[in-house]
């Protein structure tokens, strides 16, 4: 039927619009951070569990860590731990560090970063130790059969040793760099891991004296340890044992050392002999050592013919420290001349065919 005239015309309602998708996208952020919050909360459980885990079986194993006030936040990003101390005692010996902390990513957990303040103490036997510094940072990039690389920044290192000699043994420096990795295609094999130290401005009055030069030293090393991976936190003799036994070595791939206007290189490679003590040989390379030599020999042959002989080994060796304006490389430095080698066995240290008298390596455990 048609419409009738001057009837209204019927206009079609619409239904109410819906507001849900107003509200959509907060209801999803909402979602999203109650997610994210109960997997934070669930991370953090597994860290602390993991941890009391460790603890406890470190202790059965007779070394009682102690993390104390420990705390674990950081949310929502990070997870955070802290300790107001950390210490560990076990049968040879304690030690105790200030407050630390340890921060790792929730999204890239194996990467751990740390802080600590210090003060470090040491015991181990009749030996006592403490370092102070004012900044200590270290990181540690784990993986599932191993590590990727560790890491260990400080500034103003200062380490005092009390009980090896009468008189407490002092290093300090003005920065300290120590980085370490798996060897690349030996670590599964050999367990081998790569070092990396860098000490500059390193002051030790001790070895001063001895040397006769009070100039700070630049110490660089580049060495890979064979056998790493058999190292745990047990004592050190048992470490290091178990260590010998596996056919452990410290291969020096480069040590230099410049203290003043006397230079070292050096290269080669010491293990632990039957004797529990350090044995090998290092090739070495100087300059500027002449009165060094003279002393080590004069030790041997007396002062007056040990000046003679040293400052004629010195002059054989081409080691005598040149004028100005004298023979060098492009950069003015006095080229490095070869050494004798230096040979560590049997207790006994040997400079060429020379020992050095009245030194004799002592068993490290």
């Amino acid at each position: 039927m048609g419409q009738a005239p001057g009837e209204p015309v019927a206009v079609p309602q619409r239904a109410p619009r819906s507001r849900r998708g107003l509200f959509m996208p907060y209801i999803l952020l909402l979602a999203l951070v109650v997610l994210w919050s109960a997997g934070w909360f669930y991370v953090r459980g597994r860290a602390a569990s993991e941890m009391d885990g460790w603890i406890a079986r470190e202790a059965s194993a007779g070394r009682t860590w102690t993390c104390a006030d420990r705390s674990i936040g950081g949310y929502p990003f990070r997870i955070e731990l802290r300790c107001g101390s950390v210490s560990l005692a076990r049968a040879d010996g304690r030690f105790r560090l200030g407050p630390l902390t340890a921060v790792a990513q929730v999204y890239q957990p194996r990467h751990v970063l740390m802080l600590t303040e210090g003060p470090f103490h040491v015991e181990q036997g009749d030996l006592v130790g403490d370092a102070t510094w004012t900044m200590l940072e270290g990181s540690f990039h784990g993986a599932s059969d191993g590590f990727v690389r560790a890491s260990l920044v400080v500034d103003a290192p200062s380490v005092t040793v009390a009980g090896a000699t009468p008189d407490p043994i002092a290093v300090s420096a003005r920065h300290l760099e120590l980085h370490a990795r798996p060897t690349p295609g030996r670590f599964e094999s050999d367990g081998a891991v790569d070092l990396s130290l860098r000490l500059s401005q390193a002051l030790a009055p001790l070895a001063d004296a001895l040397i006769g030069n009070a100039d700070p030293a630049d110490l660089t090393l580049d060495a890979t340890v064979d056998r790493a991976t058999t190292l745990g936190t047990g004592t050190v003799a048992r470490e290091l044992e178990r260590w010998r036994q596996a056919g452990g070595s410290l291969d020096v791939a480069s040590l230099a050392l410049a203290k003043g206007e006397r230079r070292l290189q050096a290269k080669g490679s010491l293990g632990i002999d039957q004797g529990h003590r350090v044995a090998g040989q290092l090739d070495l390379r100087a300059a500027g050592v002449e009165s060094l030599v003279a002393a080590v020999v004069g030790q041997r042959f007396g002062a007056d013919r040990g000046a003679l002989v040293g400052n004629l080994v010195g002059g054989l060796l081409g080691l005598r420290r040149q004028p100005e304006g004298g023979a060098g490389d492009a950069s003015g430095e006095v080229a490095l001349k070869p050494l004798p080698p230096l040979r560590l066995a049997d207790g006994r240290i040997l400079f060429g065919p020379i020992a050095i008298p009245n030194v004799r390596l002592q068993p490290l455990y």
